[in-house]
C-alpha cells in the first residue's frame, strides 16, 4: 500500500537500538499493522540478535497506529518471546493500546486451560483395556440378544421384515462378490495344487494332490476366503452405512417416530448375510476344487482318476462342516458390522474408525470360530 508521498509502510517502520540510563532501549516506529508485522518481527530479532540481553526497555512511542497483528507482536514483546529469560518493559504505551494489551489472556490463564500432562503408568493403560474389552462385550451379548429378540419377532410375523431389503442386500453382498470369490478362489485351489505337487512326486503320491484341494477346500480355505471377503466387502459397508446414518442422526429419528433400529435396519442384514454365506461358500468351493483339478490335468492325470481320488477322500461330514461354519461366519460377520456402525461415535474420522473396527472384529471372530470348529470336530471325530 503506497502513501502520499509515495513511499511503502514497510520502509515507514524502524526498529532502533540505544542506551539508555537503564540499559539498551528497543525504540518501535510507524504502523504495526497485519502488512508490516513480519517485517518489525525480522528486524526485532536482527537486533537483539547482534547483543547480549539482560534487561531491556520496549519504547513503543512512536508507533503509529496498530491492528491485532502488530498487537501480537508487542504481547510477544512484552511476555519476553524475543528475549529468552528476560521480561522486557513497554513504555509509552498510549491508554487505547493499554486497554487492548490487556485483553490477551495472561500465562497464568493459559495454564489454567492446559490439562496436566501426566505419564499412565503400564497396569493403568492394561487395566483401562481390560475394561474397554469387557465392555465390549457387555455390549456384543446385549446385541446379540437384542438382534435374537428381533429376528425371534420378525419370523413369527413375516410380513413385519423387509423382504426388498433383504433382496437388496443379498444382491449387493452375493452377487458383487461373485467376481472376487471367483478369483481368490480358483487361485487358492492353482496355489495348493502346485504346492503339494513337488513334494508328494518325492514320494510317488502325486495323486493325492486332489485329496488335499478336497478337504482344504470345503472344509477350510472355502469358508474362511468366503467370509474373510465378506467381512471387507459387505461388513465394512454395513458399519459405514449404519455409521453414516448414526452421524447424521438418523437413527435418532427412528426411535423418535417409535423405529427399533435393531429391527428397522440390523435384522435384515443379518439374515441376508447369513443365507448369502452358504451360496457363497459352495461357489467357492466349487471355484477352488477346479482350479487344483486343473492343475492336476496339467500334470497328466485323467479327470475320471481325479474324480475317483476326490470322491474317496470328501464325504458329506466334510461338506456339512464346510457350511456349517459359512453359516455361523456369515451370522457374525453382519451382526459385528451392524454392532460396529450403532457403536459409531461423532467426528469427522467416526464412520472411519468404525469400519475399520468391523473389519477387524469380524477377521478376528473368523479364526476364533475356526479354531472352536475344528477342536470340537477333532472331539467328535467328524
Amino acid at each position: 500500500m503506497r502513501q502520499p508521498d509515495g513511499s511503502s509502510r514497510a520502509t515507514r517502520n524502524r526498529v532502533e537500538v540505544h542506551e539508555g540510563p537503564n540499559g539498551p532501549v528497543l525504540a518501535l516506529f510507524g504502523p504495526f499493522t497485519v502488512e508490516t508485522a513480519a517485517s518489525v518481527r525480522r528486524q526485532i530479532l536482527m537486533k537483539l540478535s547482534a547483543r547480549v540481553v539482560t534487561v531491556l526497555e520496549v519504547d513503543v512511542s512512536g508507533i503509529e497506529g496498530t491492528d491485532m497483528s502488530g498487537l501480537a507482536v508487542l504481547h510477544e514483546l512484552g511476555r519476553g518471546r524475543f528475549t529468552p529469560g528476560v521480561l522486557p518493559t513497554l513504555t509509552g504505551l498510549r491508554r487505547q493500546l493499554q486497554m487492548l494489551m490487556r485483553a490477551f489472556p495472561s500465562e497464568e490463564t493459559l495454564g489454567l486451560g492446559r490439562p496436566p500432562a501426566h505419564r499412565i503408568s503400564l497396569p493403568d493403560e492394561v487395566g483401562q483395556a481390560t475394561l474397554a474389552i469387557a465392555h465390549d462385550l457387555g455390549e456384543q451379548v446385549a446385541f446379540l440378544g437384542a438382534v435374537l429378540q428381533a429376528l425371534v419377532a420378525g419370523l413369527r410375523r413375516p410380513r413385519t421384515l423387509r423382504w426388498r431389503e433383504i433382496g437388496i442386500v443379498f444382491e449387493k453382498a452375493g452377487v458383487g462378490a461373485l467376481p472376487i470369490v471367483s478369483l481368490i478362489s480358483f487361485l487358492t485351489g492353482i496355489i495348493i495344487a502346485f504346492e503339494s505337487a513337488q513334494p508328494l512326486a518325492r514320494f510317488g503320491a502325486q495323486i493325492f494332490v486332489a485329496n488335499l484341494i478336497g478337504i482344504m477346500m470345503i472344509r477350510e480355505f472355502g469358508p474362511i476366503f468366503t467370509a474373510i471377503i465378506l467381512a471387507g466387502r459387505s461388513g465394512s459397508a454395513f458399519a459405514a452405512e449404519i455409521g453414516t446414518m448414526k452421524v447424521n442422526e438418523e437413527l435418532n429419528a427412528l426411535e423418535t417416530m417409535g423405529l427399533d433400529p435393531v429391527r428397522f435396519l440390523v435384522v435384515q442384514r443379518v439374515l441376508a448375510g447369513t443365507a448369502l454365506m452358504p451360496v457363497l461358500t459352495a461357489y467357492s468351493m466349487f471355484m477352488g476344487v477346479f482350479g487344483g483339478v486343473a492343475v492336476m490335468q496339467m500334470i497328466g492325470f485323467p479327470p475320471a482318476r481325479i474324480w475317483t481320488q476326490l470322491s474317496g477322500a470328501v464325504d458329506l461330514s466334510d461338506l456339512l462342516v464346510g457350511i456349517c461354519k459359512s453359516i455361523v461366519f456369515g451370522s457374525v460377520v453382519s451382526a459385528l458390522g451392524c454392532l460396529r456402525g450403532i457403536q459409531t461415535k461423532s467426528g469427522p474420522t467416526a464412520v472411519g474408525d468404525s469400519t475399520t473396527r468391523a473389519v477387524v472384529a469380524g477377521i478376528f471372530m473368523i479364526i476364533v470360530i475356526d479354531a472352536l470348529f475344528a477342536v470340537v470336530a477333532y472331539e467328535l471325530k467328524v
